[in-house]
C-alpha cells in the first residue's frame, strides 16, 4: 500500500460528502445504496487489481478479456480494409480518424445486435440488475436500465419504455446518470484504439471501468436527487423490454444500421462542439490578450483549474495533476472521444509521469459525462415519454454532476487499489 492508494480511498469519501452537502434533501438519502453500490465497487476493485494481478498471464481472466476484445477489434478491421484499401494503414498514411476509427463502431453495433438476438445481451442485463435491485433496493426499472447501461448507450433507456411514464424524479435521474456514467461497448472500440499501443491492457480496464461505474451511478443518483416518493417497481424483478429481430441476418442488418445512424450522431457532434469551443477560445484569447492575468484562457485551461482539485482528490500525483485536471475539462466540453485522445499523446509525449496517473485517468475519463451528452439522453429520453419532458429538463444537470462524480468515484476507487508492481500496464 502506497501513499497515494491511501489518497485515492480518502477521495471516495469526501466526493460522498460533497454530493450528501448539496443533496436537495438528506434526509432521504437510501443510505443501503449508497453502502452496497460503494461495497460492489470496492469488492470489484480488490478482484481486479489485487487479486487477477496476483494471477498467471495464461489463466488471467482479465488479461483473457483484454485479448479477446483485441481480436475482435482486429476482425472489425477487415471491412474497412475491404473499402478504403491502404487508407487504413497507419503507419504508411498516419492516422485518419473517419477511416481507420470509426467503422469499428459498424462492426461492434452489428455484434451486440447478434447478442441481444441469441438472447446472451437480454440475460446478462437482468443478471446485473436483479444484483442492483435485491442489494440497492431500488426500483427493478433503475436496476435494470442502469444495467443495460453497462453494455449499451441511450438504447439502454429502450428496455425500461413501458415504466417510464410512471417513474419518479429521482429514478429519472439514476436513468440519466447511468446513461452518462458508463461508456457503450460499442464506441469503446474508438477508446481501445488510440491507447491500445501505449497501454496494451486498455480494453479490459475499459470493461471494467464502465462495470464499476453502473453501481457508482445509483450511489451518486441516489445522493444528488433522493427518492422522496413510491416507484412502482421498487424490489421488483423486470425483465428488460426490447424488440427481437426476426433472424439473425436481420439482426445483423438492423445493428450495422444502428452503427450508422451512431457514427454520423458521433460526426455531426465533434464537428459541431470542437468548432463552438474553438470560436469560445478565439474570445477567450482576446480577452486574455487584454487582461494581464497570466493563466490559460481557453474553455479546457478554465475547465481544467475547476477539475484540478479532483484529480488530486483521485490520488493523481502532483506532477501529473494539472495535465489529467485539462484532460477531465476536456472531456466535460469536447466529450470523450477528443479526451481519450488527448490522453494517448499525452503518454507518447511523456507528459504524464506515472503509470498510476494513466490508470486513474482511464477510468475517470470512462464516461459520457459532457454537456453534449446531457442534450441527448434528456432529448432521447423524453422523445420516449414526452409527459415526463419537463421534469427531465429540471434534473438534467444535476444528473450531469452525479455522473461526473460517479466517474470520479470509479477512479478513486480504482487509484486506491492499483500499485505500480501490477501487471495490469501490460
Amino acid at each position: 500500500m502506497e501513499w497515494y492508494n491511501l489518497v485515492s480511498f480518502a477521495g471516495i469519501f469526501v466526493l460522498l460528502a460533497i454530493a450528501w452537502i448539496v443533496s436537495p434533501c438528506r434526509s432521504n438519502v437510501n443510505w443501503r445504496a449508497v453502502v452496497w453500490g460503494l461495497g460492489i465497487q470496492l469488492a470489484a476493485g480488490l478482484f481486479i487489481f489485487v487479486v487477477l494481478a496476483e494471477m498467471p498471464e495464461k489463466h488471467n481472466p482479465f488479461l483473457i478479456a483484454n485479448n479477446l476484445v483485441n481480436v475482435v477489434i482486429e476482425s472489425s478491421a477487415a471491412g474497412a480494409e475491404f473499402l478504403f484499401g491502404s487508407l487504413t494503414d497507419e503507419k504508411k498514411n498516419g492516422f485518419i480518424f473517419a477511416v481507420q476509427a470509426l467503422p469499428t463502431i459498424i462492426f461492434f453495433s452489428a455484434l451486440i445486435s447478434i447478442l441481444y438476438f441469441i438472447g446472451l445481451m437480454p440475460w446478462l442485463i437482468r443478471q446485473f440488475a436483479r444484483l442492483f435491485t435485491r442489494l440497492m433496493k431500488i426500483s427493478g426499472a433503475e436496476s435494470v436500465c442502469a444495467a443495460g447501461n453497462i453494455f449499451v448507450g441511450i438504447e439502454s433507456t429502450l428496455t425500461i419504455k413501458p415504466h417510464l411514464a410512471k417513474m419518479t424524479p429521482s429514478e429519472l435521474c439514476t436513468v440519466l446518470t447511468a446513461g452518462m456514467a458508463t461508456v457503450a461497448s460499442n464506441v469503446l472500440a474508438l477508446y481501445v484504439f488510440a491507447l491500445q499501443e501505449k497501454f496494451p491492457t486498455i480494453a479490459a480496464h475499459l470493461i471494467s471501468a464502465s462495470v464499476l461505474s453502473a453501481p457508482a451511478a445509483v450511489v451518486m443518483s441516489k445522493m444528488f436527487i433522493p427518492e422522496t416518493g413510491s416507484p412502482e417497481t421498487l424490489g421488483l424483478d423486470i425483465k428488460p423490454h426490447y424488440h427481437k429481430d426476426a433472424n439473425l441476418f436481420e439482426a445483423i442488418i438492423n445493428g450495422a444500421n444502428s452503427g450508422i445512424r451512431l457514427i454520423v450522431g458521433i460526426v455531426a457532434l465533434l464537428v459541431a462542439v470542437l468548432g463552438l469551443v474553438a470560436l469560445a477560445d478565439a474570445i477567450l484569447g482576446a480577452f486574455g490578450n487584454v487582461v494581464t492575468l497570466d493563466i490559460n484562457w481557453s474553455l479546457k485551461g478554465l475547465a481544467g483549474y475547476i477539475c484540478y482539485p479532483f484529480a488530486l482528490i483521485m490520488g493523481i500525483p502532483f506532477e501529473d495533476a494539472g495535465m489529467v485536471a485539462q484532460l477531465l475539462g476536456q472531456r466535460a466540453l469536447e466529450t470523450e472521444v477528443p479526451a481519450y485522445f488527448a490522453l494517448s499523446s499525452a503518454i507518447e509525449s511523456g507528459k504524464l509521469h506515472n503509470p498510476r496517473s494513466i490508470v486513474i485517468a482511464t477510468y475517470a475519463l470512462c464516461g459520457f459525462a459532457h454537456l453534449a451528452s446531457m442534450a441527448i439522453f434528456v432529448g432521447g429520453t423524453a422523445a420516449i415519454a414526452p409527459a415526463k419532458t419537463k421534469m427531465l429538463s429540471q434534473i438534467a444537470f444535476r444528473a450531469l454532476l452525479a455522473a461526473t462524480f460517479a466517474c470520479f468515484l470509479t477512479a478513486c476507487v480504482a487509484g486506491a487499489f492499483f500499485m505500480n508492481s501490477s501487471l495490469l500496464l501490460g
